[in-house]
């Protein structure tokens, strides 16, 4: 079921909530694979915030705006460092970590305010329901499913497998 054309990356969808425990500890495993595959592996951040987190969605929309800002990973890796201060700070931390990388933090303010992200985060949510995601991080690649919220023993193995088959390698 690979629709993957000649030279054309291998596309991992991550469904990723930004206070998420899980979320962070899944970070090295994001680098490895970035380090290993370039380019070639297209890492694909999708929204799945979790009600049990009371400042995810919001997180999910200040990524947005970091991404429409040109600064889209940096910032997701940024705040997902810090989970622990998300949850004890809320918004003031997401305006504070794009002051950090030099993202306009009055923009981000506004956004977060205006809610012009809103949708895109709901569309991720719903899409991710419609496939059977029920926690985070969750990876797609080739339409398998790998659920990483509950053990990530192993993941990263399976996912290379499969990306070095998409890839000829």
């Amino acid at each position: 079921m690979s629709n993957a054309t000649p030279n054309a990356p291998a596309v991992l969808d991550i469904w990723c909530e930004l206070q998420c425990p899980d979320c962070h500890a899944a970070l090295d495993d994001l680098h490895a694979l970035r380090e290993r595959y370039g380019d070639a592996l297209e890492l694909r951040l999708r929204h799945f915030p979790l009600e049990k987190h009371k400042h995810a969605y919001a997180a999910a929309q200040a990524a947005e705006e970091a991404a429409a800002q040109g600064q889209g990973w940096a910032y997701i890796e940024a705040v997902l460092a810090r989970t622990q201060d998300l949850a004890a700070r809320g918004e003031p931390l997401l305006v504070e970590v794009a002051g950090e990388l030099g993202l306009d933090t009055e923009e981000m303010d506004t956004s977060l305010i205006d809610g012009r992200h809103m949708l895109i985060v709901d569309a991720d949510q719903a899409e991710g329901k419609a496939i059977g995601v029920t926690g985070t991080p969750t990876y797609v690649i080739d339409g398998q499913r790998l659920d990483g919220g509950k053990s990530q023993e192993g993941l990263r193995t399976r996912i290379e497998e499969i990306a070095d088959r998409l890839l000829g390698r």
